[in-house]
C-alpha cells in the first residue's frame, strides 16, 4: 500500500455516517431493534448492527452485550488467540541498505527473531520498518517511543554496522491500544478451526465481520474486508425480510385497510 490504507478508507467512506469518538459501551439486542450505547450515554437505534471491533476489544469484555451472547459465541472469543506484531518505522536521510524487501534479524531463540521491511522499493521513501512479533513486542510496548526506535536501530546495527542514525520514527501499540488491543488473531494450540466460523455465525439481529471470523484469510485485511462483505449482505437480507413480515401482518390483519401506512427507513448501523 504505497500510500497506506487511508485512500481505501475515504474511498469506501464516501456517503457515510461515520461517528468517530463515539466508543461502543453497551449492545442490547431485541426482536426488531438493536440498541447501541457509547461512552458519552448517548444511544442509537437500528434494525440491525454489524459488529466489526478487533477480537481483543471483545475478549476485553468492555462492550457489554445485552441479553449476552450465546455460550457458543462466548466460546470462540475465548478461546481464539490475539498476537502481537508492531511496526517501529525509521526514516533516513539516505538509503544504505541493499535493495531487497526483507532484511531478517536473525537470533538463537524465536524469542529476539523479527526482520525490516524495505518500504524503499515501494515507495521510493529512505525508511525501513521493523516488525517485532510475538512477547519481543509486547516487550517493546513497555518502552518509551524513544527506546523503542533505539532498540529497532540497534538491531539494524547488528545486520549493517555502518548504518546511518534515523532523521525520525514512528511507534505502533498494538497490543495495549484500547481499540485493538491485539494485531491478529491465530490458532490456539489443540483448538478447533471451526472457532472462526462460530464467531463469524450471526446472533439474532447482530452480525459479526473482521479478519478473526474469516475461516481462509484470518489475519488479513483482504479477510477482514471479505468478511465484512458477507456481514453487510446477510443484515440487508435479514432486515429485508423483516419488513417482508410486517407487510404480510398488515396484509391479514384485519384492521389494515384502517391503519395508515408508516414509511419504515432502512437503517444499517456499522459499529
Amino acid at each position: 500500500m504505497v500510500r497506506g490504507y487511508r485512500p481505501v478508507i475515504n474511498t469506501l467512506a464516501k456517503g457515510l455516517d461515520i461517528r468517530l469518538g463515539h466508543r461502543v459501551v453497551e449492545i442490547v439486542r431485541h426482536w426488531n431493534r438493536v440498541e447501541v450505547t457509547v461512552s458519552n450515554g448517548k444511544t442509537f437505534v437500528a434494525d440491525a448492527a454489524v459488529i466489526t471491533v478487533p477480537l481483543g476489544v471483545l475478549k476485553s469484555n468492555t462492550i457489554k452485550f445485552e441479553p449476552r451472547l450465546p455460550e457458543w459465541k462466548e466460546e470462540a472469543i475465548r478461546e481464539l488467540s490475539v498476537g502481537v506484531e508492531n511496526k517501529i518505522v525509521l526514516h533516513f536521510s539516505e538509503v544504505f541498505w541493499p535493495n531487497v524487501e526483507f532484511l531478517g534479524v536473525v537470533s538463537s531463540t524465536t524469542y529476539g527473531c523479527s526482520y525490516f521491511l524495505n518500504l524503499h522499493k515501494a515507495t521510493g521513501h529512505a525508511v525501513l520498518v521493523y516488525m517485532p512479533a510475538g512477547r519481543l513486542a509486547c516487550d517493546i510496548e513497555k518502552m518509551s517511543d524513544e527506546a523503542a526506535a533505539q532498540f529497532a536501530f540497534s538491531q539494524l546495527k547488528k545486520i549493517l554496522p555502518n548504518a546511518a542514525e534515523p532523521l525520525n520514527y514512528l511507534v505502533s501499540h498494538w497490543g495495549s491500544d484500547e481499540n485493538t488491543l491485539g494485531s491478529y488473531t491465530f490458532d490456539g494450540v489443540g483448538k478447533p478451526r471451526d472457532l472462526y466460523e462460530k464467531l463469524r455465525i450471526p446472533v439474532d439481529n447482530l452480525f459479526f465481520a473482521g479478519e478473526a471470523t474469516s475461516v481462509q484469510y484470518t489475519g488479513t485485511v483482504h479477510g477482514a474486508f471479505s468478511t465484512g462483505e458477507m456481514a453487510a449482505e446477510e443484515c440487508r437480507m435479514r432486515v429485508l425480510e423483516k419488513f417482508r413480515e410486517l407487510d404480510m401482518l398488515e396484509m391479514c390483519h384485519p384492521m389494515a385497510e384502517q391503519t395508515a401506512t408508516v414509511s419504515v427507513p432502512l437503517l444499517i448501523s456499522r459499529l
